[in-house]
């Protein structure tokens, strides 16, 4: 039912309650005026006010206030006119018993947030495209959409062909010395011919930002002078976080910033390279129930924040407050602001941050047939994006890889864990005198996690692989330290993790020492490969190409500086690093995106054949010999002109082993295999060598080779 205030008949046939935010009113209804010029349709979900006052400033004039005369199902909403792009505008509750729907003079609400020391005296428009922000002060912003994106077109490159790229649009750039000083750190940086080149001769296919909507710092991290590097604190999940324009766009306004986020998509577009957004819809920089009323809290706290049942906020996410999924206000708005993002900024797919936060229904349990990934599904513009869960959350029961329906992607946490632990923990351990795990954990890892997505219904190309991310040690890092070094974030190193499954290869930290420098190096190579060439789709941190190092820290979220940031000076060291990471990506392209991988995932699929050091099939015997770390995988169907073998020494000894043997494509005789890459220091030397399938071949210890036919 409509509740009007007071008799304005005039306007409501014009006047709506969706979509929520601003929008263009309706026009030409015979029983509606037609809206004055610069009007706007108003609308906002407040069901814990009784009436809504809009204040908004326009362009070059004084405030005014308008109280919202109309409410549907919680929804406050009404035609204000005088509101052209540029206009700053919040939200609070009306005084008195509404007053009048018509704009009057309001006070000067930037004198009030100064006389406040800082205070919120409105409330943001939580689907505002825009946040103007003056100090602590923020307001949303009126924008228009008007962009010129010529012949962009939405890239939808096959997941079997996707190599992700995990980057910081602010510390992608800030060091880079062939990108000029005014674009470092910027959206327009990340475009940068300097910078796409790197992209596309790297051979990655998208970029995964960490967030980009408009984010705060919490208050604990303003104490010790320190920022949200990362921007997991999303304060407006409909606008773009103005700090990483250039100065120029900042100056220029919030339409020069959107324009500058919209042109970096369009270029990295042109270049074939997709966007993809971290997104963080788990909770809201409103922080604990002591934090600030910013915009949900003051509008509707009861509605999109999860309660226990005595009233005391329930936090799955580690961060104060937890967005309560359980409720369709909620899933909406999630809703709309992706659809939002795809169709105004042509982002190519999402990664969302504690995904299992979004998928808990009414008992705070996860379900994958949740409200909010079944409207993704039914949805004509989300289903057709990349969709990739972090599989996870704090809360009870909240590691969920490989539960999330068909149509999404997973991190992959047990390859990440696997892959560490093979190449690095378990080195660790046999060079002590101890053992390390069975070859099994590495196995599962190069063949895509069948067994973990299969009761999904999943493919094997659900897994996205990582041995590093944002969150965590850098690669140079895995094989420099065993222990985190986390000083530096002012929590005498208690934050971060404490189990790293990394390996210093007995120096901790940076050695001049060639042989501790040599080892550190083939692990390396020996992540990297597992990394790019096992089955699943690759996620890359950006910076692991180039060797960059945190000095130890395994938590650098509040470190907008050099520790963090990439740093591209080119030593011996990392040059080689990104000469085996460019070589990698290529040998993946040359057969392994061939591959049948999009049927669901199954443990015996034809195409991966397992064998020993002997060239035999693996048996289950085999299999479960805790002592062996040595494998064989031959990827391609018995048909197929190209079969790859990925050849595995993961124990201390050089072997000689024997490849599979198999017949040639016309069936007379025996395939030759191509040595197309070794982790060896033998790399140079023995690539382009012919062996014989049925034949030897020599393995040297903690090494990978991989042929072709």
């Amino acid at each position: 039912m409509v509740m009007p205030i007071i008799d304005t008949a005039s306007t409501l046939g014009a006047s709506r309650p969706s979509p929520l935010g601003l929008s263009i009113p309706q026009p030409g209804l015979p029983y509606a005026e037609e809206p004055a010029p610069d009007s706007v349709n108003v609308a906002v979900f407040a069901p814990d006010l009784r009436h809504v006052e809009l204040a908004y400033q326009a362009p070059g004039e004084g405030w005014r206030a308008h109280t919202l005369p109309y409410q549907e199902d919680g929804v406050h909403f009404g035609i204000v006119g005088g509101m052209p792009p540029g206009t700053r505008y919040g939200f609070r509750a009306a005084p008195g018993e509404g007053g009048l729907p018509l704009s009057v003079p309001a006070p000067d609400f930037d004198a009030m947030a100064e006389a406040t020391d800082g205070g919120q005296p409105l409330l943001l428009d939580p689907y505002g495209r825009a946040v103007d922000q003056r100090g602590e002060f923020l307001t949303s912003v009126c924008m228009d959409s008007a962009f010129d994106w010529g012949d962009d077109f939405a890239r939808r490159i096959p997941m079997r062909s996707t190599i992700i790229y995990e980057a910081h649009v602010r510390g992608q750039s800030m060091l880079h010395p062939g990108i000029p000083e005014h674009l470092r750190g910027t959206y327009a940086g990340m475009a940068h011919p300097a910078m796409i080149k790197h992209l596309s001769e790297l051979g990655v296919t998208a970029v995964q930002l960490l967030p980009v909507h408009f984010h705060l710092d919490e208050a604990h991290l303003q104490d010790l002078g320190l920022t949200n590097y990362w921007g997991y604190n999303t304060a407006a999940f409909f606008a773009p976080h103005a700090d990483y324009a250039t100065e120029a766009a900042r100056n220029a306004g919030p339409h020069a910033v959107q324009d500058e986020l919209k042109g970096m998509v369009k270029l990295l577009h042109a270049a074939g390279i997709e966007v993809l957004l971290d997104v963080v819809y788990n909770h809201t920089a409103e922080a604990g129930p002591d934090g600030p009323a910013l915009s949900f809290r003051g509008l509707a706290e009861g509605r999109y924040y999860r309660h226990d049942a005595h009233g005391r906020y329930l936090d799955t996410t580690g961060c104060g407050n937890t967005l309560d999924f359980s409720d369709p206000a909620v899933v909406g708005m999630a809703l709309d602001s992706l659809r939002y993002w795809v169709n105004e900024f042509h982002i190519d797919g999402f990664r969302f941050d504690l995904a299992v936060t979004l998928c808990r229904n009414e008992g705070n349990q996860f379900d994958p047939r949740h409200p909010f990934l079944t409207g993704i599904a039914e949805d004509p513009v989300l289903s057709k994006v990349k969709l990739i869960a972090e599989p996870w959350d704090v809360g009870y029961d909240g590691w969920q890889t490989g539960r999330f329906p068909e149509g999404w992607a997973d991190w992959n946490d047990h390859f990440r864990d696997g892959v560490r632990r093979f190449w690095l923990s378990d080195r660790a351990a046999i060079e002590s005198g101890g053992h390390g795990s069975p070859v099994t954990l590495l196995a599962d890892a190069l063949s895509g996690s069948a067994g973990l997505f299969a009761q999904s219904g999943r493919s094997r190309l659900a897994s996205i692989n990582l041995i590093t991310a944002h969150d965590g040690f850098t690669l140079m890092d895995l094989v420099r330290y065993d222990r985190k070094h986390n000083e530096d974030n002012g929590e005498e190193n208690r934050d971060g993790h404490g189990d790293n499954r990394s390996y210093n290869h007995g120096v901790e930290g940076r050695t001049e020492n060639g042989a501790v420098v040599a080892a550190r190096g083939l692990s390396i190579r020996n992540l990297l490969t597992t990394l790019i060439m096992s089955v699943g789709v690759p996620m890359i941190t950006a910076g692991d190409e180039l060797g960059r190092t945190q000095n130890g820290n395994n938590n650098a979220y509040c470190q907008d500086n050099h520790m963090a940031w990439l740093d591209w000076g080119m030593s011996h060291e990392s040059s080689a690093i990104l000469r085996t990471t460019k070589e990698l990506i290529e040998l993946r392209r040359s057969f392994l995106r061939h591959q049948p991988w999009d049927f669901p995932a199954k443990a015996d699929d034809s195409f991966l054949q397992w064998f020993d050091d002997k060239g035999k099939r693996m048996t289950p015997t085999r299999w479960h010999d805790p002592a062996l770390r040595v494998v064989q995988l031959l990827m391609g169907a018995e048909d197929s002109e190209i079969r790859g073998l990925i050849v595995v020494n993961g124990s201390k000894n050089d072997l000689k082993i024997v490849l599979p043997e198999i017949l040639s494509e016309s069936g007379v005789g025996k395939r030759m295999f191509e040595l197309r890459f070794t982790t060896s220091e033998l790399h140079e030397r023995r690539q382009g060598a012919l062996v014989a399938s049925g034949e030897r071949d020599i393995l040297q210890a903690n090494t990978i080779n991989i042929y072709r036919t």
